[in-house]
């Protein structure tokens, strides 16, 4: 089995351009690598996850409980680890992922009281590693970019066409508390955590690809 890293963040923490430094950075390096990026949007497998995302099953986020929306996703995790990269893992070559378990941490913990966050956390990682079956990364980066600055760079990015929001990026108020949700099992588990923004304004892409490589070179030697 190789390595597994699965880079995390909020709507809007520019995951995606990371993502794509980041891989750049393992070819320079001649790393043996393979990216999957989750929710596997152009899959079969993703269906139900885009049904929710579109409010298929309620508007606000709040509508699908934490473990209804956690088996939604977990199922699509499934499918593209049995289809997709199993055999990448087993054979020993580095996994990197855009999104994985740990996002149902910052997005559905959220939806519950905080008095039984840890009984949801343990269920979770408990159904997936160990029930169905599927990898637990080796380590799991949390891109940490303030929910006002997040807003600022997705209004931007959509050319200011609210609209384009998802469920989850059009509610504010639910992406503050997934930031705290993020930050607690940040604690909990021991992931890393890369401040992608100072005095309110974001640091340059340069600045956080290079935070982020720094912390994933130390399991690279």
């Amino acid at each position: 089995m190789g390595l597994f890293i699965d880079l995390e963040g909020l709507d809007g923490c520019g995951k995606t351009t990371q993502t794509e430094l980041l891989c750049k950075r393992f070819e320079k390096e001649n790393i043996d690598y393979k990216k999957i990026k989750l929710p596997d949007y152009e899959s079969d497998s993703s269906i139900l996850v885009r049904k929710y995302l579109n409010g298929d099953f309620g508007k606000d986020a709040n509508d699908v409980n934490a473990y209804a929306a956690s088996v939604l996703f977990a199922a699509d995790r499934f499918a593209s680890f049995t289809e997709k990269w199993k055999k990448d893992y087993l054979d020993g070559t580095l996994i990197f992922s855009d999104r994985y378990t740990p996002a149902n941490a910052l997005y559905q913990m959220t939806k519950l009281e905080p008095s039984v966050w840890d009984e949801y956390l343990d269920w979770l990682f408990d159904f997936e590693y160990n029930k169905i079956g599927i990898p637990e990364p080796t380590m799991v980066v949390f891109l940490d970019m303030p929910v006002e600055v997040s807003q600022r760079l997705m209004t931007d990015r959509y050319n200011g066409d609210e609209t384009k929001k998802d469920v989850h990026e059009c509610n504010v108020e639910f992406l503050h508390k997934c930031r705290d949700a993020a930050l607690y099992a940040c604690e909990k588990y021991g992931w890393k955590i890369i401040s992608c923004a100072k005095n309110n304004e974001p640091l340059s892409i340069e600045e956080i690809n290079d935070k982020i490589y720094e912390e994933i070179k130390s399991i690279l030697k």
